[in-house]
């Protein structure tokens, strides 16, 4: 039966004690993580959020009554102790920070009694994630995911007090705001005052920021909850937290400085990692051609090889096609790798097909000098041997080809330099190099729409010589966005803002909107910026990503306390649900049913 706490207070955690509090009396409070009955001899491991520590009994210098309660404790039960802390008298475990101490209790109360959890909690469970997460109040207990949200805390908190210092000032935006059509889905929200007409949840600050900056704030930042409507994957949530910051009278390289600074900060103060500033720089256009990807992860080479050249007058249908349709023709050395059977190259061709290309072409070079290729029959022995050359080719090394567009070439090669990498252990996760991406496109084309559109946002500046082509040669326009980037994942993004009126015209222009469509979208900040705009740029991490690379986990669910599934479901709620006919009734909204 459960007892009350009766004016007992604690007075340490669990994982606070050490061996400067041998002798004293203490009151800790916690979870029974296991018993252990040896028979007249009985071991208690009490957990909390900051650790474990032993609680041991024996017949000698117990009471019965304490010794038979002891005995009932299981699993998941809440009690407190109080007792005297001692030296342990048996082996010392060192993995534990209290493991060369342990409790002598003189009482025992259960504060609660638990069933059977589900799964043991444990770190590093081998429990199917559905049922964790059905049951996330339990997984939540786990002392890995404790100390990620511990974690994740500290980087809050560390963030808001460098922020402060520098002079930013800590301001909210609205949640219920209006949507736009740039960018991804957005979460809808219905009015029940204006019926028909809907709020969207935000999926930045971004115009709020912008106002602020013309309100004469000068520096802002909040820890602010954003919202995507978009397919999920291990780092991508349909709710999320950006640091967001903004500031005035500030070119790019302000930008960075002060965020060089946060990261540092927060790296060395939480992990006892030093950053070596300044963070290298590197071009949009450079990281593409060099990486395959606009986030390169820099922690080993394998980059992209441009051999178009050597292959210009090659009978080999694929590269001639390619080169001839405006297409290149790239290949990594993946070293070591020489030696695959054919059945290992297949499964390479496999992955690159499964991001967009055609097929992958090869040459094999075996540690003993032997060499085979996929195109052998297309191309001279001296072709063969430039083609090995330029690519570096040591006894050993596989080189592989791919041939098309710019995109599906980078595409393709640089997801196949991760998969390489990965599978050669060479993705160190304790080690952390940065990256500054710079100078990105202002606008990529979708082909789904026909048309431009803005790379980040239409309030993106273009580059001060580049601003005359805006409408002339939108895909030659490069853009003052910049992207800090970490082992290959992009954990913030950030631009200088357009600011004068002309240029937004222009670019309002380009992405193919009407005066009395941009007024319509965006009319409040256009006329904000009638009265005195000043010059401003800003940047936003995401949260949730950078303490996932921070706390080494493999999932953002796993630096989220309560986080959704694949399918954007909250396991253990049942969110999304099924809502009363009166509550939709009174949106003016009714739903329609759909055959499975």
């Amino acid at each position: 039966m459960a007892e009350s706490m009766n004016g007992l207070h604690r007075t340490h955690r669990c994982g606070e004690l050490n061996k400067t509090n041998v002798g004293e009396t203490v009151t800790i409070m916690g979870w029974v993580q296991k018993k252990r009955d040896k028979g007249g001899l009985i071991f208690v491991d009490l957990r909390d959020r900051s650790g474990i520590i032993q609680i041991v009994l024996d017949e000698e210098n117990h009471e019965k009554d304490l010794l038979e309660k002891a005995a009932s404790l299981k699993s998941e039960y809440v009690v407190a102790i109080v007792g005297t802390v001692n030296l342990r008298g048996g082996a010392v475990n060192e993995k534990l920070s209290t493991g060369d101490i342990e409790i002598n209790p003189s009482e025992i109360r259960i504060l609660s009694e638990s069933e059977t959890p589900p799964f043991p909690i444990e770190e590093n469970s081998k429990t199917k994630e559905e049922l964790r997460l059905k049951y996330r109040f339990l997984d939540l207990r786990r002392p890995d995911i404790q100390k990620n949200l511990i974690l994740r805390s500290k980087v809050a908190t560390l963030t808001r007090e460098f922020l402060a210092s520098e002079g930013f000032l800590e301001i909210e935006t609205p949640t219920l705001i209006k949507s736009t059509p740039e960018g991804a889905r957005d979460y809808l929200v219905p009015s029940r005052m204006r019926p028909g007409n809907f709020y969207a949840l935000p999926q930045s600050p971004q115009l709020y920021k912008q106002l602020l900056m013309c309100s004469g704030y000068d520096r802002y930042f909040q820890l602010a909850r954003c919202y995507r409507d978009e397919d999920l994957r291990a780092d991508r949530q349909p709710e999320f937290t950006q640091i967001d910051m903004e500031l005035s009278f500030v070119d790019q390289e302000d930008v960075m400085e002060v965020n060089e600074k946060l990261l540092a900060k927060l790296f060395d103060e939480i992990l006892g990692i030093k950053i070596e500033l300044p963070i290298q720089r590197m071009k949009w256009q450079e990281a593409m051609d060099r990486f395959g990807s606009d986030k390169p992860d820099t922690r080993f080479a394998m980059e992209l090889v441009d051999v178009g050249d050597l292959v210009a007058n090659s009978e080999f249908v694929v590269f001639k096609s390619a080169l001839s349709e405006g297409g290149i023709v790239k290949a990594i050395n993946a070293k070591g790798e020489g030696n695959r059977g054919r059945k290992q190259i297949d499964k390479l061709v496999e992955f690159a097909k499964g991001n967009g290309a055609k097929g992958l072409a090869y040459i094999a070079i075996a540690d003993d000098g032997t060499v085979k290729s996929s195109f052998a029959k297309f191309m001279s022995d001296e072709e063969r041997d430039a083609l090995i050359s330029r690519m570096d080719g040591k006894p050993g090394d596989l080189l592989l080809f791919a041939a098309d567009k710019k995109n599906v070439v980078w595409q393709v090669l640089g997801s196949l330099r991760l998969e390489i990498a990965n599978q050669q252990g060479l993705l160190k996760p304790n080690e952390f190099k940065f990256l500054w991406v710079t100078e990105f496109p202002q606008f990529e084309y979708s082909e789904e729409q026909e048309r431009f559109v803005a790379m980040h946002h239409p309030f993106t500046m273009p580059f001060d010589e580049d601003v005359d082509k805006l409408i002339s040669d939108p895909g030659a326009v490069r853009a003052k966005a910049y992207d800090i980037t970490l082992n290959g994942n992009e954990i913030g993004g950030g631009s200088v803002r357009i600011h004068q009126d002309d240029v937004q015209e222009k670019m309002f222009e380009a992405l193919g909107f009407t005066k009395e469509q941009a007024n319509d979208q965006f009319g409040f900040l256009l006329e904000a910026f009638k009265y005195g705009v000043p010059p401003h740029a800003g940047l936003a991490y995401g949260l949730d990503r950078l303490v996932m690379l921070m706390a080494e986990a493999t999932s953002i669910r796993d630096v989220i306390a309560f986080p959704k599934n694949k399918d954007a479901v909250d396991l253990m709620s049942d969110a999304p649900g099924v809502v009363d006919s009166k509550q939709l009734d009174e949106l003016g909204i009714c739903t329609k049913e759909t055959e499975e």
